[in-house]
């Protein structure tokens, strides 16, 4: 592609090129992904995509009963290319709507142009800065915010008498947010923190090593799929699987357990969404994810598969009328049935949300783990930073 992307000139003649849409419904609706889907951390773009074109299939391959058009970008984990397949898809491909975005440092990057554009964007990752003061109109968190589901696991931590608290997580924007969420609410001692390098650490020998050294009654871990498999292999190796319990958010599911297995038997998360939550969006969604692929679905899809949903309800309830924003900002936050059940936006368009107790169960084999709803953590939970945000 030419350096369409060459200048800030350039991108706002474009964008001024844009023909503004009469009020006549769209005869086709156009909706780009940009999400990472390649590269160490390509299994949650991938996943993404799946839960986006169960979607479509659900649908019928329309969105609010008009013809639906799929773009789909991979931004290869590099925030810049992101910003610049996010641009490719409204200038060049004129889409309607984006969604993905399933890594914090990307959607940080690729935000201005969605927000220039007046294109909305539905993230399936939600950043603590666009929760509060950065918050936009045009975007909506289909995702709690980074840092709310540790903050339930520092209160489970605290309900069970952890008195000692070893974090890991890598150093980017989601990373931190998950360290800060968790030491928000634990109430005991942290004795040991790292920051792993993103995305290229693989060996966590010398984590485990100083785990080991700190003796911490328990280690809270985020890690992305590929990252997860290696550290808890390494974890079971060091034989501390067991020994030392693991808490988490984000970091078993689908795409991990089948790998890690047993490795992570006992682990708990606390998560917005489960394979066994009991609500007929979910059943539907969880059994057709099954016949499609052959294995449960992971977060990254059932995100994905909400975001679909919240855009065909929305261009339902504006009959397709894209062209009053405000409309479609109101008909977006409304919300709808998901796999989670019935979804409410707050002032920041982030999600209110229940936050439930994840366990990971043994199956009949060492690779067929699975991560199960065991109780609910807390109800009806804004994040902490919607305060900050000055939307209504």
């Amino acid at each position: 592609m030419k350096s369409l992307l060459s200048s800030l000139g350039a991108i706002a003649l474009a964008l001024a090129a844009i023909p503004t849409a009469s009020a006549a419904p769209r005869s086709e609706i156009r909706i780009g992904m940009v999400s990472t889907m390649t590269t160490s951390a390509g299994a949650g773009g991938e996943a993404t995509r799946q839960g986006i074109e169960l979607a479509v299939e659900k649908l019928g391959g329309r969105v609010g009963g008009i013809p639906v058009r799929m773009f789909y970008e991979d931004d290869a984990l590099q925030p810049e290319l992101g910003k610049q397949k996010t641009e490719k898809l409204i200038l060049e491909d004129k889409v309607d709507f984006l969604v993905g975005y399933n890594y914090s440092n990307i959607v940080l990057a690729a935000l201005k142009p969605a927000i220039d554009s007046k294109t909305f964007l539905l993230s399936i990752t939600g950043p603590s800065q666009l929760a509060g003061r950065q918050c936009s109109p045009y975007f909506f968190a289909v995702r709690d915010q980074n840092g709310q589901a540790p903050r339930a696991v520092g209160q489970v931590l605290n309900q069970r008498g952890i008195k000692t608290l070893y974090t890991l997580a890598p150093n980017y924007a989601a990373g931190k947010d998950m360290i800060e969420g968790v030491t928000g609410t634990f109430k005991g001692t942290v004795v040991g923190q790292d920051l792993t390098k993103w995305p290229s650490q693989l060996d966590f020998a010398a984590e485990i090593a100083k785990i080991r050294a700190a003796k911490p009654e328990a280690v809270f871990v985020f890690l992305p799929p590929q990252h997860a498999i290696q550290f808890m292999a390494q974890y079971s190796r060091a034989g501390l699987k067991g020994v030392i319990p693991i808490y988490s958010t984000y970091t078993f599911d689908g795409l991990t357990l089948p790998v890690i297995g047993n490795d992570a038997v006992g682990s708990l998360m606390s998560l917005i969404w489960a394979v066994n939550l009991d609500n007929p969006v979910n059943k539907e969604f969880v059994a057709a994810f099954q016949r499609k692929h052959g294995k449960e679905p992971s977060s990254f899809s059932a995100h994905a598969y909400d975001a679909m949903l919240l855009i065909d309800a929305a261009v339902k309830s504006v009959k397709g009328e894209l062209d009053d924003k405000e409309k479609v900002r109101a008909a977006l936050k409304a919300g709808t049935g998901t796999t989670r059940g019935p979804i409410r936006f707050g002032n920041n368009q982030f999600p209110i949300q229940d936050y439930h107790l994840i366990e990971v169960k043994a199956g009949e084999s060492a690779t067929t783990a699975s991560a199960r709803r065991i109780e609910t953590i807390e109800t009806n939970v804004q994040d902490v930073y919607a305060q900050s945000c000055p939307l209504k």
